[in-house]
């Protein structure tokens, strides 16, 4: 094989690959805490797993509680681990609703200026001043993936979901590589369900420009 033609199958395995799924994760209400948080709501007792996430390092807990605000409250809403170095809720604008406040969209971490809520453990309770947020749509991704896919980290992507009635384009979907982190596209409940993406034959895949 000579120099072009393996640059030609190089080329096209590369395309291939651009057009493989994207695993899509639906991210349901859930909560982070910060350790000095945890202590006061869990006291004595240490962060426990129930089930790993695909991300590496990350777990859904055993732990769960209660979010409450102005017009109503949500139960049994999961702790996600490892605790992080802030407390952070995030729900779906449906669940905002339901809460009766107003969370704004953000990507992970910019807390700024956000509203708080009151939660509630077995145990205690806690008012946060702040942290809630409804999360902007995204994918993890390895360097690796970044480079066959030609995008990196902060860029802004569109996402076909694909196999239901119901498809649609996702814009605006923020892209976060890092070296611990494997390919899978975030979104919430209420994009879910606009999408019918609890159709087992749905899946994600990159709009190449």
């Amino acid at each position: 094989m000579d120099k072009q033609e393996l640059e030609t199958t190089v080329s096209k395995v590369l395309d291939e690959m651009r057009e493989r799924p994207i695993p899509l994760g639906v991210s349901n209400r859930h909560i982070h805490l910060s350790e000095d948080d945890y202590a006061r709501l869990f006291p004595g007792q240490p962060i426990s797993e129930k089930k790993g996430l695909l991300q590496p390092g990350q777990f859904a807990s055993d732990q769960t509680l209660t979010i409450v605000g102005p017009k109503g409250q949500l139960k049994n809403v999961r702790l996600l681990g490892p605790l992080r170095s802030a407390s952070q809720v995030e729900i779906s604008r449906t669940d905002a609703r339901t809460l009766g406040i107003t969370a704004p969209l953000r990507m992970s971490g910019d807390l700024a200026g956000t509203p708080g809520v009151r939660l509630v453990s077995p145990f205690a309770e806690l008012d946060l001043t702040s942290g809630v947020i409804v999360a902007q749509r995204h994918i993890h991704m390895s360097p690796l993936d970044a480079l066959i896919l030609r995008v990196s980290h902060g860029d802004s992507v569109s996402v076909a979901i694909e196999g239901d009635a119901r498809r649609l384009v996702f814009d605006n979907v923020a892209v976060r590589v890092s070296p611990d982190m494997c390919l899978e596209m975030h979104i919430d409940t209420d994009e879910a369900n606009a999408a019918g993406a609890d159709n087992p034959q749905v899946c994600a895949r990159l709009v190449m420009p």
